[in-house]
């Protein structure tokens, strides 16, 4: 019988997967006292008990919420706090997360016990348009925003991946990319779908191509940085990679050089480049292509999605979700242009940098530099990078003597480590326009 999940050494069949998610169902109704619409937290690294919970969480009427582990401590608060999430499900010790939440899961000490205690439950039956899961991604005033993704969502980005790479009960699927993130758990249900077995792990470069070489991989996905680095490892310790035959790739964009790499390291695998968002579930286009969605450019270029795969809106936010979805179209904030249904994309219309598939957003890391008493000001902006795509640098404006390793530390205790700057230029003053909005371009 074709596994369902491979994990290290656990090998999960679909009749145990099945099972294992019944009983999710039984813990989260039972043991924890969750209702239908509750909302369920889960911070962990790629697992086995994060598969089950991200499938038998909303397969059972609650709410799945999962939250990026590289964010600091405030912004798992703030996370926690807005989704109103009472149950934390983690594989680490939650330390002060324990304020913001009544019930908190070790899925690396109790998890499996209570699992195997837990009542099989028969799964629910959720309409098409309940929230599946609150998908976090940061927002441009700083305070992230809850991205209500839809079974309907999450059942056209299955259909969609199905049409861009058809899967089989013969094909292994790496899931390496972090299931907090919506790409990382892309593969999820066409996988399941199709009967193909899926292999977990947290990515590293050694572990990824010798798991890569022994489970027989077929498709993958990942991002322009772990591509650097798989090339990197492939390049001085070649694998038998001849298995993989779809490498699909995203999240940030991609140099023709890092291209030609990645074809001579894996030739036997077709390069697939795919855009898409959190808010779209996230596929948008493979190839330059739609995917089963619209697209289309505003009169500035800025390009617009609307299908089934685009989110219900903000969680607790309707300005901003009124806003995003203007007439049923979802606004990506990007600037492209489309040639024979082809869509290129060309810059962003925001000033969001993406550094190693990460999104961060200017006003955010602002907010954490000006929190210094030695800064009046700073400005935050994306400045290109050969192996992360982009790097966070920043202008400041001192009131007294600092240095940047002082300021880089201080920004550490307030933000994720990839929204940190990695250098930091002292001016006299920032350029702004007549209104008085800082000209980050001009910066740049």
């Amino acid at each position: 019988m074709t596994d369902a999940v491979v994990c290290g050494a656990d090998r999960i069949s679909y009749a145990q997967l099945d099972e294992r998610c019944r009983r999710v169902g039984g813990l989260i109704a039972d043991r924890l006292d969750t209702a239908p619409g509750d909302r369920v937290a889960v911070l962990a690294e790629n697992s086995v008990a994060f598969l089950d919970l991200y499938l038998g969480v909303p397969a059972h009427g609650r709410v799945v919420v999962p939250l990026n582990t590289r964010w600091a401590e405030p912004e798992l608060h703030y996370a926690l706090r807005d989704a109103e999430a009472w149950v934390l499900f983690t594989d680490r010790n939650p330390g002060p997360l324990v304020a913001d939440v009544d019930v908190v899961v070790r899925t690396d000490l109790e998890y499996e016990p209570f699992l195997a205690a837990a009542r099989s439950r028969p799964y629910d039956r959720p309409l098409p348009d309940d929230i599946a899961g609150l998908f976090y991604t940061g927002g441009t005033t700083g305070a992230a925003k809850g991205v209500m993704l839809t079974h309907r969502n999450l059942t056209a980005n299955a259909q969609a991946m199905r049409t861009l790479a058809p899967l089989t009960a013969d094909d292994v699927f790496l899931v390496m990319a972090p299931m907090h993130h919506a790409a990382g758990t892309t593969s999820v249900r066409y996988s399941v779908e199709a009967g193909a077995r899926q292999v977990l792990l947290p990515f590293e470069p050694q572990a990824v191509l010798d798991v890569l070489e022994d489970e027989q991989v077929t498709h993958t996905l990942a991002v322009p940085t772990m591509l650097v680095a798989l090339c990197d490892e492939q390049e001085r310790h070649p694998r038998d990679v001849s298995s993989l035959r779809v490498l699909m790739h995203g999240a940030a964009p991609i140099t023709p050089a890092l291209v030609d790499r990645a074809r001579a390291a894996f030739p036997n695998a077709e390069m697939v480049e795919l855009y898409g968002t959190t808010e779209t579930s996230p596929i948008v286009t493979a190839r330059g292509r739609p995917v089963g969605c619209e697209v289309a450019l505003t009169d500035e270029g800025e390009v617009c999605v609307r299908g089934d795969n685009v989110m219900a809106g903000y969680w607790r936010k309707p300005v901003e979700s009124f806003a995003a979805l203007e007439g049923g179209w979802y606004r990506t904030g990007d600037l492209g242009r489309l040639e024979d249904g082809t869509l290129h994309i060309l810059d962003r219309k925001s000033d969001i940098i993406i550094t190693g598939g990460e999104n961060v957003y200017p006003t955010e890391v602002e907010a954490a530099l000006a929190s210094h008493p030695a800064v009046v000001e700073a400005a935050v902006y994306g400045v290109p990078d050969e192996q992360w795509g982009e790097c966070v640098h920043a202008a400041v404006v001192a009131r007294s003597p600092v240095t940047v390793p002082a300021l880089i530390a201080h920004c550490r205790t307030q933000i994720a480590g990839y929204k940190t700057p990695r250098a930091v230029t002292f001016v006299d003053a920032l350029p702004k326009s007549g209104a008085g909005k800082v000209l980050r371009r001009a910066l740049r």
